[in-house]
């Protein structure tokens, strides 16, 4: 390994570490069971680990970290095809409980309930902090793409949260 791959590898690492349970949270929001989201954030670390030398800044490891952990999400659902056995708006045991989150669960339950490409970019944008041009690398989606569906995930979550009160 050269000098520049040694740091890639050592903020990666950093990176993974500082923020597994952000990345745990997100492939629970589309899988809804927690062994298959540990499967998945486990596939995502190891795919990143073995591919880091792919990324040649170090800036857009959040990024294209998050690209990899939506794609291994994703990718399980095509490949398992399941049902999910509960709602995904319904709290069950096992869901992972976090203080600073519990006061947004029920937003962050209607969230969940949003169209695949919806809940991505709310997610990464308010739970994660990424800005709309970081998460449209992320995605590999156009910025005004990324704005548009922000803005109608946004509409419908008001609508469902009038409907609510």
């Amino acid at each position: 390994m050269n000098g520049l791959n040694t740091t890639i590898y050592d903020e990666l690492v950093g990176h993974i570490l500082k923020h597994q349970d952000k990345f745990y949270r997100i492939a629970y929001c589309y899988v809804y069971q927690k062994d298959a989201a540990l499967d998945i954030v486990q596939n995502a670390i190891c795919k990143a680990l073995e591919n880091y030398q792919n990324l040649r800044n170090e800036n857009a490891i959040t990024t294209w970290f998050y690209r990899i952990l939506i794609n291994e999400s994703l990718s399980y659902l095509r490949k398992s095809k399941r049902e999910v056995l509960c709602e995904p708006g319904e709290i069950r045991e096992d869901i992972y409980y976090e203080e600073a989150y519990e006061a947004k669960l029920e937003v962050y339950q209607l969230v969940c309930n949003l169209p695949e490409q919806m809940k991505s970019i709310v997610i990464l944008h308010y739970f994660e902090g990424l800005t709309l041009k970081e998460i449209s690398e992320a995605l590999d989606v156009n910025l005004n793409t990324v704005k548009t569906r922000l803005y109608a995930a946004l509409r419908r979550l008001k609508k469902e949260m009038e409907v609510e009160i």
